[in-house]
């Protein structure tokens, strides 16, 4: 008798969980037929029936139930060890809000897979502030003035830097704007920080038509970018669609005092490589607005 070799095990096993060659092929990703002929070639080799072949499936046999259950903890066995040989890898949990998440972090998350294939990065995305230790997050993205909480360090992202944006269409044929009191004219939109309401209040001056309300920055630039309005927004997330022309910019807040975007992870007091990876990562792909400037 033979000693079986390791893939026909692995077959033989797939088959006798699934009771289905054909489950067993798309698990091991194989052909239906390959199982079946492996199989019958161990039965061949052990010179006893694994399988009662049915009708609508596969049914161990006696023989193939008491040979299955060794077999299948020996696979385990070797899966296990082998898998501690590997380096295990690094998982960084990432908290940000829904639109940070959707127009700054999701359309770069293949370049942060390419460069670092080892750290598996997990995003929360939510309005609600995180607690680091009880929602086991490692890097929060916070909007605001430092310091944060005690226990924790921030690096500056970026400013805050609003922009006033709009579509193509709507600038081309929108009334001029030579000073920030001429947007009181125009069809407004906010989100829940509720800017245009703030600096109309600053300026002494109140808008004309009723501003149009989201609860979140994205929708609001969605808004925008659909020609329904001039929308308030930080050059952070709209800098890429400002690039892609799907975005206009008319004006930027250019004043000292801001608040901005703030990198926040606890102070350990043991090194995290991959979470000081993605800090940098985050930091190198927030470049490159400064040269951003309005269109008129």
């Amino acid at each position: 008798m033979r000693t079986p070799n390791l893939n026909t095990l692995r077959m033989f096993d797939a088959a006798a969980r699934h009771l289905n060659f054909r489950l067993a092929a798309e698990e091991l990703n194989l052909t239906q037929g390959a199982v079946a002929q492996q199989v019958r070639r161990l039965e061949a080799d052990l010179g006893q029936a694994l399988f009662h072949r049915k009708a609508r499936g596969l049914a161990l046999t006696e023989t193939g139930e008491s040979y299955h259950r060794p077999i299948f903890r020996a696979l385990a066995i070797i899966d296990d060890a082998t898998g501690k040989l590997r380096p295990e890898t690094a998982r960084i949990t990432l908290s940000v809000t829904p639109s940070f998440a959707a127009k700054w972090l999701v359309p770069r998350l293949s370049r942060f897979e390419e460069a670092y294939p080892e750290i598996d990065l997990r995003t929360v995305a939510s309005e609600r502030i995180a607690d680091f230790q009880p929602d086991g997050v490692d890097i929060s993205i916070r909007h605001g003035h430092p310091p944060f909480e005690r226990g924790t360090h921030s690096t500056l992202l970026a400013p805050l830097d609003l922009c006033a944006v709009c579509s193509p269409g709507y600038a081309e044929s929108a009334a001029p704007i030579e000073r920030f009191e001429d947007f009181a004219a125009h069809r407004l939109i906010q989100d829940s920080h509720i800017f245009w309401e703030t600096l109309f209040e600053q300026s002494g001056t109140t808008a004309r038509h009723r501003i149009m309300q989201f609860n979140q920055t994205s929708l609001a630039m969605d808004a925008a970018a659909n020609g329904q309005g001039i929308a308030l927004a930080p050059l952070l997330l709209v800098a890429e669609e400002i690039a892609r022309g799907r975005l206009v910019m008319l004006w930027r807040d250019e004043s000292e005092d801001q608040s901005g975007y703030h990198i926040v992870h606890p102070a350990a007091a043991k090194p995290n490589p991959a979470r000081d990876a993605v800090v940098e990562w985050i930091r190198s792909e927030a470049g490159g607005t400064d040269d951003l400037n309005p269109s008129r």
